[in-house]
């Protein structure tokens, strides 16, 4: 099959070095509206060439692994596309975007959301075996074509990934806890930081814990300004559930209840016991 990738940074280009390696994929072109991105990734060989939007049509799998705004303009864009093309989305949120496929390609299309990712963007992020052995995500895959579910299933089988299946708007809720959740507090424990210390004492003094704590800020604003409109209301609610447990905590340490945080902090630990 011939695959047309819209996107080629972090998920887009680690996408095409897993696929290429897959036998029953015969070519992978790339469409990016960066031209600097698509000069990376043909220096990387990421993709054999860079094509037009218009000329993705003619692939028969179409992956776009763009922000998630942009999915929703694409698929309005893909109307025309024959019966047996099959188009797979990447974005972090799928209710918003699941509602607005056009329903002449709604069989065309398969919701998907790797599990999968790193702090850093664009192609020069790109790295092999990224989706190896990670979770995928296939949201209403009953609404997809028979056609379209297999290929998705074949196609992401072959990349060795763990594949759950659920309905969109249980994964946005599941998400914002687990995804969305943390990429805001790391943006804010980042600006709380930086309008406190300068750089110099920053980089003496931040060991493992702020890093691992920061090290979602570095993600791109762009993508994640989509995520957080598009998942608004599971993004708000979690984060009000973070301030009450984190307020708590707070709460019995002004008032040195010394055995009510020691009993949170043990509480957390049940966290290791499940990851």
């Amino acid at each position: 099959m011939k695959i047309g990738i819209v996107g080629l940074g972090l998920m887009g280009g680690s996408l095409a070095l897993s696929l290429k390696k897959l036998p029953f994929v015969r070519a992978i072109v790339g469409s990016d509206h960066n031209e600097t991105h698509q000069r990376i990734a043909l220096e990387r060989g990421l993709v054999e060439k860079i094509v037009s939007f218009e000329a993705i049509k003619a692939c028969d799998v179409i992956i776009l692994s763009i922000p998630v705004d942009g999915v929703i303009a694409a698929l309005h864009q893909l109307t025309d596309i024959g019966p047996s093309t099959t188009v797979i989305d990447l974005g972090s949120t799928k209710e918003v975007i699941v509602k607005a496929v056009p329903a002449a390609i709604r069989s065309n299309f398969v919701a998907a959301h790797p599990m999968t990712g790193t702090e850093n963007f664009g192609p020069t992020a790109a790295v092999e075996e990224l989706y190896r052995d990670k979770v995928v995500v296939l949201c209403d895959l009953e609404e997809s074509g028979p056609l379209q579910q297999e290929v998705a299933v074949r196609l992401f089988s072959g990349l060795h990934m763990q594949l759950h299946y659920m309905h969109a708007h249980e994964h946005d809720r599941h998400a914002a806890f687990i995804s969305h959740m943390p990429h805001a507090i790391s943006y804010s424990i980042a600006n709380t930081v930086l309008a406190q210390e300068d750089k110099h004492n920053i980089l003496a003094l931040a060991a493992g814990g702020f890093r691992s704590m920061s090290r979602l800020a570095k993600s791109s604003p762009n993508m994640w300004e989509d995520i957080f409109r598009q998942n608004k209301e599971n993004v708000l609610k979690a984060i009000d559930l973070f301030e009450y447990e984190l307020q708590h905590l707070k709460q019995a340490i002004k008032n040195e209840n010394w055995n009510d945080v020691h009993a949170r902090m043990k509480e957390a630990n049940k966290l290791h016991d499940i990851l």
